[in-house]
């Protein structure tokens, strides 16, 4: 199950949301996360086990598959999509920028 940040909820953010949650029902050990950044920018997640051995160029485009049918504005509020190991959390900058966003001025 996709865990969503945010108390509040808008139509972009849920239809990510489930464009992923359809990545997870295929990855068991998939874990997603996703939140709002601010007005127009949407960070995404997947921590996956089955990332291990693939190039984080072929990572995007497996989860892009899931993302492509999202209409076009959605798509663009898309600013992160950080797809790790369970093993690269702890060495990530960009995952610790996740964990800890710096404030956003929009």
């Amino acid at each position: 199950m996709v865990t969503i940040r945010d108390k509040y909820v808008d139509d972009c953010l849920r239809a990510i949301a489930d464009a992923l949650a359809m990545y997870e029902r295929r990855h068991a050990s998939a874990k997603t996360e996703v939140y709002r950044q601010n007005s127009a920018s949407v960070r995404a997640r997947i921590v996956d086990i089955d990332f291990a051995g693939i190039s984080k160029a072929d990572r995007h485009d497996t989860v892009w598959e899931f993302l492509k049918d999202l209409p076009e504005e959605q798509q663009a509020e898309i600013s992160v999509l950080l797809l790790l190991t369970p093993d690269e959390l702890a060495m990530s900058f960009a995952n610790y920028e996740f964990e800890h966003p710096v404030p956003s001025r929009l």
